[in-house]
């Protein structure tokens, strides 16, 4: 691979590393008994789609830290892609969404060879939380088995368990801030502990580690990736609701129906007046909301200027970011590549 980064083929490197990978767990996990094959059938599915950012990030970091192009690295930087898989599945689960990337969610395609059970719909849930806990497991495995030498794979150990400390700590708080008043600060918590540390600072520092970064290059990693995983959180959560569901793959009533605690959400509670809460709180409170739901309250958010100033927190992070790596060596190529990746990560459409 060049000094510059190429997303296509960066992307066809990591997807090659994980089917081989998955590829070859599976056909020990499907050893065990052909009835599993529902359940390896998703496992696939789960690693099969993405940008690869989180990969990207970890890759970069290495690269930022003055280590070479290694296909080894781009291995252990393809658990990054496990770890994420692992996280949506048990997400969809949370949620009970029903679509991922246009396709029927795991715990919806499993209830297929479950039909004439018994149960059969918490049947389904419970294999595919077992999916998500497989593609956990296959993440830290891939990780150990990338091929990296024993002494840089312990640099980083300590940042997997950090990793997912917080990354179950903000799925927590999500669900306990679920139909709580909105509040700004605490969507911005669980914004940074269930996606933007995972998604950016961990990976960076994670390739840092690898490469034996020094801890002030590690220090401008977080100051870095919080922030930007922060905008990309806050990206997402503008296209759940405005974003077209034909490119994003996702049903736009989720948030709504969910009762998710976005930034969007809090920011369009905290402009309301009375009058503009109690639509807010009605639209909220629907068991079932309908599209017609979901165009009222876009109005809404609309008219307080909620998407506005997601926008604008979006660009100052994006800024804040790019500018934490000014002050440290960082080689130019490297550099160039961060600051590509966090418009990539944050100007996205879907």
């Amino acid at each position: 691979m060049s000094d510059r980064y190429d997303p296509g083929a960066f992307k066809a490197r990591v997807d090659a590393a994980l089917e081989q990978f998955v590829g070859q767990e599976n056909d020990q996990f499907l050893a065990i008994d052909p009835q599993l094959r529902p359940v390896a059938d998703q496992i696939v599915v789960a690693t099969t789609h993405g940008k690869r950012l989180r990969a990207a990030f970890c890759y970069w970091g290495w690269r930022a830290a003055g280590q070479p192009d290694s296909d080894a690295l781009v291995r252990a930087a393809a658990a990054m892609e496990l770890v994420h898989a692992a996280a949506s599945v048990h997400d969809d689960i949370i949620d009970d969404s029903p679509l991922r990337h246009g396709l029927p969610t795991a715990h919806v395609t499993l209830r297929e060879p479950l039909r004439d059970r018994p149960r059969s719909k918490s049947s389904a849930r419970a294999l595919a939380m077992l999916v998500g806990d497989m593609l956990m497991a296959l993440a830290g495995q891939l990780f150990v088995a990338s091929g990296l030498p024993s002494a840089y794979l312990s640099r980083a150990r300590p940042l997997w368990a950090s990793l997912a400390r917080e990354l179950i700590a903000g799925e927590c708080l999500e669900i306990l801030c679920t139909g709580a008043a909105p509040d700004i600060t605490e969507s911005l918590k669980v914004v940074r502990y269930k996606t933007a540390k995972y998604t950016v600072e961990q990976p960076l520092l994670i390739g840092g580690a690898l490469a034996g970064a020094a801890p002030r290059l590690l220090k401008a990693f977080s100051a870095y990736g919080l922030p930007l995983g922060e905008a990309f959180q806050l990206r997402d959560d503008l296209l759940g609701l405005f974003g077209d569901p034909a490119r994003t793959g996702k049903a736009s009533i989720d948030d709504l129906r969910t009762r998710r605690p976005t930034a969007l959400l809090a920011e369009t509670w905290q402009a309301a007046d009375h009058t503009q809460r109690k639509q807010l709180r009605r639209l909220l409170n629907r068991p079932d909301a309908s599209d017609d739901d979901l165009h009222e309250i876009r109005d809404l958010m609309s008219r307080v200027q909620a998407p506005a100033r997601i926008e604008a927190m979006i660009t100052a992070r994006v800024e804040e970011a790019t500018s934490a790596l000014s002050g440290v060596d960082v080689a130019a190529h490297a550099a160039r590549a961060l600051t590509e990746l966090a418009q990539a990560a944050t100007a996205r459409r879907h």
